[in-house]
């Protein structure tokens, strides 16, 4: 079986190793985010507020810190919206609508507005126009939804027409299209709201429990899986109603070694990788 190195990507600087990563992403422009905590959360009820900071490394190497003052989400989500602004999402409330399970902070670090976009955040992902995307795992059956900065519902998969859709398992957003592989059918689905003639398009996929998906232009690789396929990567071509399998491989980190916990992002044809100790991304680009 064929091996793919991950191209190492964005490093967390040094100086701020000894602080506990919350939780990282890479946003729409490239840029990697690290939110950082004093602390690892600890399991119980609510949680106080506290203060966090968002460690950012630009896609030029330049690195910039925002103190973000009162964060009140456990698990966290986080993501960056186009003016500079933060989104951090709870993945779990403890009431469904939890009017402040999403913080959004301005840059200087505030909390200017909040509000909720539902239970079992399994993704959250900000478009290049601002929009957040939000994918559910199976403990709320909502699916897939786009909300507006402000908190407005402006896009659902609830009468969208696709297959199976039980649990998000992959997410990729770009541009402002996301495409999908939602458990349990894991068909290959690319949602462009804005698209009136045709804003929902599903393929047939074989490839099961993928947890991240790239695509450019008529190829799509799948990585991820069940068991001993978790570091999978499964390559096929887009024919106008399947995905038609062409080969499968093996993504390792940089160094050659096997991934084990990690964290990925989906961003058009790249999909991120970060392993443990969650202080750098590698990427893996499907037009290279």
């Amino acid at each position: 079986m064929q091996k793919t190195a991950l191209t190492p990507y964005a490093r967390l600087p040094r100086a701020h190793h000894s602080r506990h990563v919350l939780t990282s992403t890479v946003d729409v422009s490239g840029a990697a985010h690290w939110l950082l905590g004093g602390h690892a959360p600890q399991p119980g009820g609510d949680v106080s507020p506290f203060d966090a900071l968002v460690v950012s490394v630009h896609p030029g190497g330049s690195v910039e810190l925002t103190e973000l003052s009162a964060v009140r989400a456990r698990w966290p989500h986080l993501d960056r919206l186009p003016d500079g602004r933060f989104v951090v999402a709870a993945s779990r409330t403890r009431r469904y609508e939890d009017s402040k399970q999403v913080q959004v902070f301005d840059a200087l670090g505030r909390e200017t507005s909040s509000f909720s976009v539902g239970d079992a955040i399994e993704h959250l992902l900000v478009d290049e126009a601002g929009h957040i995307w939000v994918g559910h795992f199976d403990e709320n059956p909502a699916g897939i939804r786009r909300w507006s900065a402000t908190g407005r519902l402006i896009w659902t998969s609830d009468d969208a027409d696709i297959p199976g859709l039980f649990d998000c398992y992959a997410l990729n957003v770009s541009g402002t299209t996301a495409w999908a592989c939602p458990y349990t059918d894991f068909p290959l689905v690319e949602i462009c709201p804005d698209r009136t003639d045709r804003p929902v398009r599903v393929w047939e996929n074989r490839v099961r429990g993928a947890k991240a998906v790239a695509v450019h232009r008529d190829r799509v690789t799948f990585y991820g899986g069940y068991r001993e396929e978790q570091n999978r990567l499964a390559h096929g071509d887009l024919t106008e109603t399947s995905v038609e399998p062409t080969d499968v491989g093996l993504l390792t980190l940089p160094d050659g070694s096997v991934v084990s916990r990690r964290r990925v992002v989906g961003r058009g044809s790249r999909i991120y990788v970060q392993a443990e100790p969650c202080t750098a991304w590698g990427v893996f680009d499907l037009s290279s």
